[in-house]
């Protein structure tokens, strides 16, 4: 088994390589006519787009306000589910949920790591 360092820094090279690639994608689109002219046209047709969007959601005002609602309810739920999850898993107990179609589903954890 590697080092966690060593894991780390091969992931940072990949990084770096990705990077590098991007770049050179980004400045050849950026040289050419033919996809400055494209880009023009497709934000006037997003433009358009959204008025169209923004007259229907006028019409669905209502709607709108009961959908906010319930994605701040949703959160809510996710962020219990997890706790609940959580603390079954600490006391050793056996943790899953059934869908309305009886497919089962087990939690997944992961690792993550920030900068300090």
């Amino acid at each position: 088994m590697q080092n966690i360092q060593e894991i780390f820094n091969h992931m940072q090279e990949i990084k770096r390589q990705q990077k590098t690639i991007r770049e050179m994608y980004k400045n050849s689109l950026n040289n050419s006519a033919q996809y400055k002219e494209i880009s023009e046209k497709i934000k006037e047709l997003r433009l358009k787009k959204k008025e169209v969007e923004m007259a229907i959601q006028a019409d669905f005002n209502n709607e709108f306000s009961k959908l906010d609602g319930l994605k701040i309810e949703m959160e809510g739920d996710k962020t219990m589910l997890s706790d609940v999850a959580l603390n079954k898993l600490m006391q050793g107990e056996p943790v899953e949920v059934m869908d309305e179609h009886n497919t089962r589903y087990e939690p997944v954890f992961t690792v993550a790591f920030k900068k300090i």
